[in-house]
């Protein structure tokens, strides 16, 4: 999907070696742009467009919404571009840089709003990603990319002789390890749910822990770790470290010795504080990069002189000058020649694998299991999970010789997997009548997955009983009686400093007839939500017969979402990017 590839070109003639494959909208979307660039180089060689001749009295105004990172090199660019009397279409230019950071832009954008601004430029392709792939979004067209710089881990030169720099390289998950073993190296980081830089290094991580016996145990732990020295955004990051290197500074509790930054960001601070100058660690397995896509905003809304404004603009960034002045700002424009002045600001030395190529962007799932492991990480969850079992859950799996009770027990399991020990987590089962008139039955209830009754943990009872579901023979589905009665439950059993939250599957439509009716039921869901005590159903249809918008409906009575998964084996990431979402809307709220 190229989410934080080498930017493509980087210049004339220029292209990205390593493969890349965007999604089908993001495709689409950039044969717009094509289109529109092809109309302006059409433009420019029949000299429509003028590039330095004299303006117009009326002048083209491109605002520009760019992460904070790259705006004071795009705010020169600007500025050097109307000295030049840069032109489009003989009128002139003018171009104004806003720094927005990348996150904020985005829950504008996702909430279906516009920055005022035609161009967005965040940090990296994530933040793209995600608008594109959510129909209720402004859209946004990428046009291209403007730079990039890699993630890695800068330390204060005392920390980083301590571990071998630079003769010494580490993994990431290496790097994060010894941090965890020296009470006098602590490791900072902005927010990965705010930051691109953040949850780029902590997929790295996560996917190095997966490979080696109990590393979802070792990467919890890291990340539990990491979680009590975050900053809310990369512009924080850096105030973190020690001001001075007296005992007092160096052992205070609230300053880190290292933190996980861009190359830019140590090259920004070297260059304006150099009697602080921090030391790099490029990791032995890959720097993911972050590559700054220049994004139209709203394309279909923009005028035909801002498009080809816009792409005016993003051309003028392509020229040589241009592309010297953002590796002046410590941005790599061109991966086979990047500066060695550059990496030497940053404070990389060789052996240091500076110029090693990334990693293979992360996938869609990658990103997003990580950011949940992150989320249920970070705030402790307490969740009940709420089974269908009705007959229909016998059925098979298309192209599986599995039924839907099958995979989905398989996904539960794997989901129960990135729970950790302070996590509560319950499990409920339906189907009409299994317990007198009842609808339901609580197989586990909601307690703390690292206690322990005779022996035996809670994670131990919750994994015996997921594997020992079954769907009930003739059984239907009970599903509005049973929603009711899990959320009475989920609302009466609330914790404080808890992500609290109620899951529910379910393959079909309610078929019991003596059961509430659903408005009877959305009403009842919304006089239990409370605001101050959030408690959001997640209400997941499984395969074909479930209805997708009724699970919308019913969700959002209580703030949570409906998903649709035609493949029980999706059901894993897809909790996993419900809580994310429920946790991102109670944070913002």
């Amino acid at each position: 999907m190229g989410r934080h590839s080498l930017p493509d070109g980087f210049g004339a003639g220029a292209s990205d070696p390593r493969p890349r494959t965007r999604g089908r909208t993001v495709a689409l979307a950039t044969a717009l742009v094509l289109t529109v660039a092809a109309g302006t180089a059409v433009a420019a060689n029949s000299g429509l467009l003028s590039f330095g001749s004299s303006c117009e009295d009326d002048a083209i105004r491109l605002k520009l919404a760019v992460s904070p990172d790259i705006a004071p090199a795009l705010k020169s660019a600007a500025a050097r571009a109307r000295d030049q009397g840069i032109t489009s279409d003989g009128r002139c230019l003018t171009v104004s840089v806003s720094a927005v950071d990348s996150y904020k832009a985005a829950d504008t954008l996702r909430s279906g709003g516009k920055p005022d601004a035609q161009v967005w430029v965040p940090d990296a392709d994530v933040w793209v990603e995600r608008i594109t792939s959510d129909a209720k979004a402004t859209q946004v067209t990428p046009a291209g990319n403007v730079a990039s710089t890699p993630v890695g881990v800068a330390m204060v030169p005392t920390a980083a002789r301590s571990l071998g720099w630079p003769k010494k390289t580490y993994s990431w998950v290496e790097l994060a390890g010894a941090t965890m073993q020296d009470d006098s190296l602590k490791l900072g980081a902005a927010d990965p749910a705010r930051s691109a830089t953040g949850l780029l290094a902590l997929t790295q991580i996560g996917a190095a822990a997966a490979k080696v016996k109990g590393g979802d145990t070792q990467a919890a732990a890291m990340m539990k770790t990491l979680s009590e020295r975050i900053s809310d955004t990369d512009g924080q990051v850096v105030d973190t470290l020690p001001r001075d290197s007296s005992g007092t500074e160096q052992g205070n509790p609230k300053r880190n010795q290292a933190l996980i930054l861009t190359e830019q960001a140590a090259y920004a601070h070297n260059s304006s504080a150099p009697e602080a100058k921090l030391d790099f660690f490029y990791p032995k397995d890959g720097s993911p990069r972050l590559d700054f896509p220049y994004a139209l905003v709203d394309q279909a809304d923009l005028t035909t002189d801002e498009s080809r404004a816009a792409i005016r603009f993003m051309t003028y960034l392509r020229l040589p000058a241009q592309r010297r002045l953002l590796e002046d700002h410590g941005f790599r424009v061109d991966e086979e020649e990047t500066p060695k002045s550059l990496i030497t600001a940053a404070g990389g030395s060789s052996p240091q694998p500076y110029a090693a190529a990334s990693p293979q962007p992360a996938s869609d799932a990658a990103l997003q299991e990580a950011l949940g492991m992150w989320t249920i990480t970070v705030q402790s969850a307490r969740i009940t999970t709420v089974v269908d079992a009705s007959s229909s859950m016998s059925e098979p799996v298309t192209g599986s010789d599995q039924s839907r009770m099958d995979v989905t027990k398989a996904s539960l399991l794997q989901a129960l997997a990135t729970f950790t020990p302070e996590d509560e987590i319950g499990l409920w089962e339906f189907s009409t009548k299994l317990d007198g008139d009842k609808d339901y039955r609580v197989l586990v209830p909601t307690e703390r997955l690292g206690d322990s009754r005779s022996g035996v943990t809670q994670r131990d009872r919750l994994s015996a009983a997921f594997s020992d579901l079954q769907p009930v023979p003739d059984g239907a589905t009970g599903l509005y009686d049973t929603a009711l009665a899990a959320y009475k439950a989920a609302t009466s059993s609330y914790v404080d400093g808890k992500f609290n939250a109620l899951v529910v599957l379910t393959d079909g439509v309610n078929q019991d007839p003596g059961s509430i009716s659903r408005s009877t039921l959305m009403n009842e869901l919304q006089k239990l939500n409370n605001p101050e005590r959030p408690v959001p159903l997640i209400m997941i249809a499984v395969g074909p017969d479930a209805d997708k918008d009724e699970a919308e409906q019913i969700a959002e009575a209580t703030g949570g979402s409906g998903h649709e998964v035609t493949d029980p084996a999706e059901i894993h990431s897809v909790i996993l990017n419900a809580i994310v979402q429920a946790g991102a809307t109670a944070s913002l709220g």
